[in-house]
């Protein structure tokens, strides 16, 4: 008995929130930090990667160890807080300036 072809899956495209976290599923207060992080975890390792740093040097830069700037690298988001990572762009002579704006959804 020949097996028969296995029919694709619908797909379906869905419009984004402008949060990939929010999109994913997670809570709105939840996404806005992941959010935050993820852009400012991403301007550190792009702001490493410019100079050519190495783990070790990076680390000696931003005053943690290597295996820290490993879990940076390695985009461990849950590790590191706004604050850790405003510092670390400090360190790297960048200042950070946040917005505020009204969400749409009020309480």
């Amino acid at each position: 008995m020949a097996k028969r072809a296995a029919r694709p899956k619908e797909e379906r495209i869905h419009r984004s929130s402008g949060n990939v976290f929010t999109d994913l599923g997670f809570p709105p207060e939840e996404a806005a930090h992941l959010l935050i992080r993820s852009d400012l975890l991403i301007q550190i390792e792009r702001l490493l990667k410019e100079r050519g740093l190495t783990q070790a040097k990076a680390a000696k830069l931003l005053g943690v160890s290597q295996p820290r700037v490993s879990d940076l690298v390695r985009g461990r988001i849950e590790l590191f807080s706004i604050d850790t990572l405003v510092d670390m762009l400090a360190r790297l002579g960048v200042s950070v300036t946040l917005r505020t704006r009204r969400s749409r959804r009020v309480a």
